[in-house]
Order: structure tokens, then sequence, then C-alpha cells
């Protein structure tokens, strides 16, 4: 049960992941001509634009998988979810809270969550800046 709910998630966080990187490309595009004609402020404010989509795709993921962590009853406090969840999110294994053994297998299906939505998140950030500097370089 709780790899199918591990899956689930997982996939709940895939769409928002990637439409927030489809709403970011979309920002981008739109900013074409503030790339190409403007200072480089005017790039570094698009590409900050860009980056700040994609981070809250990644915050609410790291949100979505607390109130799953909330809603199985492993934390009483939406907050102390939200701290482990991005702990197993971001792959830092601190180990100073963590779940039941009944949950456990969780923490690993998020970590593989994060590492892949990270990655996401990374390579539409790294398309942004490829492209802004050809842009920049004419």
């Amino acid at each position: 049960m709780n790899i199918l709910l591990g899956l689930i998630t997982m996939a709940i966080c895939l769409v928002l992941q990637a439409s927030l990187a489809s709403v970011a490309i979309r920002y981008y595009g739109r900013r074409d001509a503030k790339i190409a004609d403007g200072g480089p402020f005017a790039t570094l404010s698009v590409i900050i634009g860009v980056m700040v989509l994609l981070l809250v795709g990644i915050f609410a993921q790291i949100g979505i998988w607390a109130g799953l962590f909330v809603g199985l009853n492993e934390f009483d406090e939406f907050a102390d979810a939200f701290y482990h969840s991005a702990v197993n999110f971001a792959t830092l294994d601190y180990g100073d809270i963590v779940m039941s053994e009944a949950h456990r297998i969780l923490g690993p299906l998020q970590a593989v969550n994060g590492v892949l939505m990270i990655g996401v998140a990374t390579a539409v950030l790294m398309a942004a800046f490829q492209d802004a500097f050809k842009k920049r370089g004419r």
C-alpha cells in the first residue's frame, strides 16, 4: 500500500513539475525581446523569473509529500512534516527525524522523486541559460 501511495504521489508531482516547467518555458519565450535587446540585468531578471517558477514547483511538491505524511499520522505538525519532506526530497538524509517502520519506504521513494524533479528543473534552467547566452551573443 505504501508503494502505491508513493507512486501516486510521484505521479502527481510529475504532473505538477511538468506543468510548471511548461509555464516557465512560456514565461521565458514571451520575454524574447527583453533578452535580445535588453542589458545583462534584463536577462538576469528573466532567468530569475524562470528559477522562481521552478522553485515554486519544488516547494509545492515538498508540501504535497508533507501532506501525505501528516495524512498518514506520521507527524502532528505540518511544519515538521515539511522539514522531513524537504530533507527527503533533497536527499540530505540528516536522520534527525525518521518515520515509523510502517511508512519508512516513503522516504526513499520521495528521494527518488526529488532527484528526478530537481533534474527536470535543472534541465529547464540550463536550457534558458544557454538560449539567453546565444541571444546575448548576437
